[in-house]
């Protein structure tokens, strides 16, 4: 968090008091586990996990997940608790949270996928699952082919250069035979308030957060990134959602021998780049009533 210490932490928050879930969404490698556990550790609660990469039990080192010794020093919930092979949606996150806002202990929700806090905080969609036969048609798919079977007013919505988005509402409007603008539509009203929260979203200088990105993944290549994707090599299917973490590809590419290991790291890096850019932009177009703090300065 950028070395500042307690009295700064504090100062900068805004008050915690009543034990309101704390929210604290942002940017990818913006320091957001940190915080939660500080304010764990302070004022008490359990950290729940906001991140679709951090579900999966294969990756801990890969997906940045807090570690075994962290882990430790707080309860935490909904980390590498999903098998690599099996799918994981909005829907299964909301359904899985929801229970914990009744527990004892304030839940600390953490993460940097957007979705996941729209879908909490705003509601979410009841749509029907997808058909097997159907996603496998829409992974043999590319880009352009799926943005072309998308409604105008679904593709307005939605970033159209994130083929996951894109897919998924490709796939919502050829099994159902509505758009995924029809059905959020008819969203119901969402499982938390927004007014019942304390909602913190990470807005921090951009350099910063550049070289923190660059720092982080040579990090994990010292702390056994490697070595975690390679015990999964044999496994890997890159249509499956966990093989799609960033640093993944990247080092499945080195380790056939298709990329040296310097490319790997600088594609990786210009990915984690590029998916920060989104974020920021999702937390600023979807987020301007939260809590804004800034610890790059």
């Amino acid at each position: 968090m950028a070395n500042k210490d307690s009295l700064q932490v504090w100062d900068r928050l805004p008050p915690l008091a009543n034990n309101k879930p704390v929210l604290i969404a942002g940017p990818t490698a913006s320091g957001k586990s940190a915080l939660a556990l500080q304010i764990a550790e302070t004022f008490g609660g359990v950290i729940v996990n906001a991140d679709a990469s951090q579900v999966y039990d294969c990756w801990r080192v890969i997906s940045a997940r807090p570690s075994a010794e962290e882990e430790a020093r707080a309860p935490h919930l909904l980390y590498g608790h999903v098998s690599y092979d099996q799918g994981y949606s909005t829907g299964h996150w909301v359904r899985e949270v929801t229970p914990l806002l009744l527990g004892n202990q304030r839940p600390i929700i953490v993460g940097g996928t957007g979705l996941y806090f729209s879908a909490l905080t705003e509601g979410m969609a009841e749509i029907p699952a997808t058909p097997p036969e159907i996603r496998t048609e829409a992974d043999q798919l590319d880009l352009p082919t799926l943005i072309a079977g998308v409604d105008e007013e679904t593709l307005n919505r939605i970033d159209i250069q994130n083929r996951a988005r894109v897919q998924r509402a490709w796939e919502v409007q050829r099994a159902t035979g509505r758009s995924l603008r029809d059905w959020q539509a008819d969203t119901p009203p969402p499982a938390l308030d927004i007014a019942d929260t304390v909602p913190i979203v990470f807005d921090v200088d951009k350099q910063w957060l550049l070289n923190r990105i660059t720092l982080r993944f040579d990090q994990m290549l010292e702390t056994g990134a490697l070595q975690e994707v390679e015990a999964m090599r044999d496994l890997y299917d890159p249509t499956l959602p966990a093989f799609k973490a960033i640093g993944v590809p990247e080092l499945m590419a080195y380790l056939d021998g298709r990329m040296t290991l310097d490319a790997a790291r600088e594609r990786a890096t210009i990915s984690t780049r590029q998916f920060a850019k989104r974020q920021r932009t999702w937390f600023r177009a979807r987020m301007q009533k939260w809590n804004r703090i800034d610890f790059s300065k």
